[in-house]
Order: C-alpha cells, then sequence, then structure tokens
C-alpha cells in the first residue's frame, strides 16, 4: 500500500467516527510516516502508531495555545505485518482508533483489558 492509499483509509477511518468523537478532537494532529523514528520510539518495540501530546484527562484549564497533539500511524511496520488488503485496512483503523482512545486518556492497561491493546 503506497503513502496515498494509506491516507486514504486514515481519513475513511476518521470519517466513520462517532461525530462526537470527531467534535471532541480538537487541536490534534494525525500524521502519516512511513517509518517511526528513533526518537518517536523510544522503546524500539517496532511502533505501529503514537500519541504525543496531552491527554483530555490531564488538561488543566490554563492548556488553550498548546500546540496541536499529534497521533503518528507507521506505514511500514503496517506493511511488515504481512496482512491481506481487508486486514491491513482492519489494522490501520484499530492502531487509529487506539491512538484516539490515548487522546481521550484511556491508558494502555485499559485498552488491553478490554482487547484493543
Amino acid at each position: 500500500m503506497n503513502h496515498s492509499d494509506f491516507e486514504a483509509v486514515v481519513a475513511e477511518t476518521l470519517a466513520a467516527l462517532p461525530e462526537w468523537v470527531r467534535e471532541a478532537m480538537q487541536n490534534v494532529s494525525v500524521q502519516v510516516e512511513d517509518v517511526e523514528g528513533g526518537d518517536l520510539d523510544p522503546t524500539g518495540e517496532g511502533l505501529l502508531g503514537l500519541y504525543m501530546g496531552v491527554p483530555l484527562t490531564e488538561r488543566e484549564y490554563g492548556n488553550a495555545g498548546e500546540l496541536p497533539d499529534v497521533i503518528y500511524l507507521f506505514r511500514r511496520p503496517h506493511l511488515e505485518l504481512g496482512l491481506t488488503g481487508v486486514e491491513l485496512r482492519e489494522e490501520i483503523a484499530r492502531t487509529l482508533i487506539h491512538e484516539i482512545a490515548h487522546y481521550f486518556g484511556i491508558d494502555d492497561d485499559h485498552l488491553d483489558g478490554i482487547g484493543w491493546g
């Protein structure tokens, strides 16, 4: 899947989210990168996605004017999973929703507990 097609799947996933989710996602940017960089993956675990920012549950009144939060989706690590077209699209959507959950303040332990880890 080329970069443009990957971005199209991300855009389709965002458009399919419930309206309340889209409206709540303010000051957050979703970016597709071909491969995670060293600074973005300090664990060296080969991330599929990464949320960088302050979750909504941790924000304070004075957070106005902050730089946007960023959700990164990494294309090449997704492709290296060797999934079929439909499976790959589902994994891209799953990764995006996982990272959006972090934006809303849902941690990995909770996501693991509900099968979204």
